[in-house]
């Protein structure tokens, strides 16, 4: 945390109204949310499709180019707080006793105090503190109800609870697509809001979730580890007689060509520490920036 607000109080001392510093503090942010999922080997891909599933229901429910940017940047930025997770509980494989999943409901407070000093903490402050609040006002951290939850946030809750569901766990497979909807529709008023989850089963309709559900970046799907499952994430200048690795129980693959794609075959061996080490993703970094930064207006940054 110590070291997270160094890294603030510097970019706040650089900060000006060029583009170009606009572009690199939003790469800042971008990199620090990416730090802790890098963190959690079983959420590969997370952020990105949080993201890619926000900005298609922002689209669905008529939101403007500004506000479908703002909270596609806030999908990507709104587990920001599990920074501050022990890693204990972070990467545990069993559920959570009752004490731990109490100090993971922490993290949207904590997120929300990470990013409070950023120049550009208008852009993702609400999806950060708000994503795990509910219409019924059983949610956290404040229990706010239906219109007192931001929209962002109640956006970001419904894809995230959606990318949960369908993500494999350490204890538990993931849904189908189907099931997770069906889990919405039932949950509509309760723990999603109303017109929005129609909104979503709309695009779940046309087909876009599917090339999204099970991927780490835009056509890439998850590989599956024999022991882990769906964990092994390859990059996009991935080619064949590479080495990737579980990052859950660190086994070695061989990547090979397969009609057309990539496949990854055990080597038997494991990974050493510094094979380890996730790489950073800027591709899909970079493509955010690029595809957010010229709708949002210099108001919407700077404020």
């Amino acid at each position: 945390m110590k070291l997270l607000s160094r890294m603030m109080k510097s970019l706040e001392r650089r900060v000006d109204q060029a583009a170009p510093l606009h572009k690199s503090l939003l790469h800042s942010l971008l990199v620090m949310a990416w730090t802790v999922e890098a963190r959690d080997p079983y959420t590969g891909g997370h952020l990105w499709r949080v993201s890619r599933y926000a900005r298609l229901l922002a689209e669905q429910s008529g939101l403007s180019e500004e506000d479908t940017a703002r909270i596609a940047i806030g999908g990507f930025l709104h587990d920001l707080g599990k920074i501050a997770i022990p890693d204990h509980i972070l990467n545990k494989k069993d559920r959570l006793t009752q004490e731990e999943y109490d100090t993971i409901k922490t993290h949207p407070e904590i997120g929300w105090r990470v990013i409070s000093g950023h120049p550009l903490a208008a852009l993702a402050e609400a999806g950060i503190l708000y994503h795990h609040e509910r219409p019924d006002g059983t949610g956290y951290p404040r229990g706010l109800r239906s219109a007192a939850i931001p929209e962002d946030a109640r956006i970001i809750g419904i894809c995230d609870a959606f990318d949960a569901m369908t993500s494999t766990r350490p204890y538990r497979k993931g849904m189908s697509k189907e099931d997770a909807l069906s889990a919405i529709e039932q949950n509509q008023g309760k723990q999603f809001d109303h017109a929005l989850s129609n909104h979503f089963l709309a695009v779940a309709d046309t087909g876009k979730l599917d090339h999204i559900i099970g991927h780490s970046d835009e056509g890439i799907p998850l590989r599956n580890c024999v022991v882990c499952g769906p964990t092994l994430v390859f990059k996009r200048h991935q080619q064949a007689n590479d080495y990737v690795y579980c990052r859950s129980c660190a086994a070695e693959y061989r990547t090979e060509a397969c009609n057309g794609d990539l496949v990854a075959t055990p080597t038997g061996k494991r990974g050493q520490p510094w094979q380890l080490q996730p790489e950073l993703d800027t591709t899909t970094i970079d493509a955010l920036i690029q595809q957010s930064l010229p709708a949002l207006s210099e108001l919407s940054i700077a404020r």
